[in-house]
């Protein structure tokens, strides 16, 4: 009598290693684009929700913004990638001192609030490399996104 043994060939095992592996090639890099996007929405969420108790803020303290979030009793962590949030007063501050956009124009009359984004580095012009990746609030809150989608 025959004895018919059942299981895999190399070939069989081979393919199917090459197939899990090109699955993975795919779905790793879709997986770590829906985490930089989720990250991107929740600095942009944090950014939003300070702007509405800055305004709050103002009405209740004669028209003024603060010198510092913690002058407004805001606490605000750290964004998303582990930097701290920037925040400027730009009603009294010097032009030179306030971010701009490509046309060298500044993009908030009221104040400043953004992330540095991944990398951690800024810049005032929103048009250099090291600003490209932060979240940014321009045109006074009309805009809350990615300095480089402005």
């Amino acid at each position: 009598m025959v004895s018919r043994q059942h299981g895999f060939t190399i070939l069989e095992l081979t393919m199917t290693i090459a197939l899990l592996g090109a699955l993975s090639a795919m779905a790793i890099p879709a997986f770590n684009g829906y985490l930089d996007r989720a990250k991107v929405n929740r600095a942009i969420g944090e950014i939003g929700r300070v702007s509405v108790e800055l305004y709050r803020w103002r009405t209740n303290n004669n028209g003024a913004f603060p010198a510092t979030l913690a002058a407004a009793n805001i606490t605000l962590g750290v964004d998303p990638w582990g930097n701290a949030y920037t925040y400027l007063d730009a009603t009294g501050a010097a032009p030179a001192a306030l971010r701009k956009d490509a046309t060298n124009r500044p993009v908030n009359s009221d104040f400043d609030l953004y992330s540095k984004g991944p990398d951690g580095a800024t810049a005032l012009v929103f048009s250099a490399s090291d600003a490209a990746d932060d979240v940014v609030r321009a045109n006074n809150g009309a805009y809350i996104g990615p300095a480089a989608d402005y």
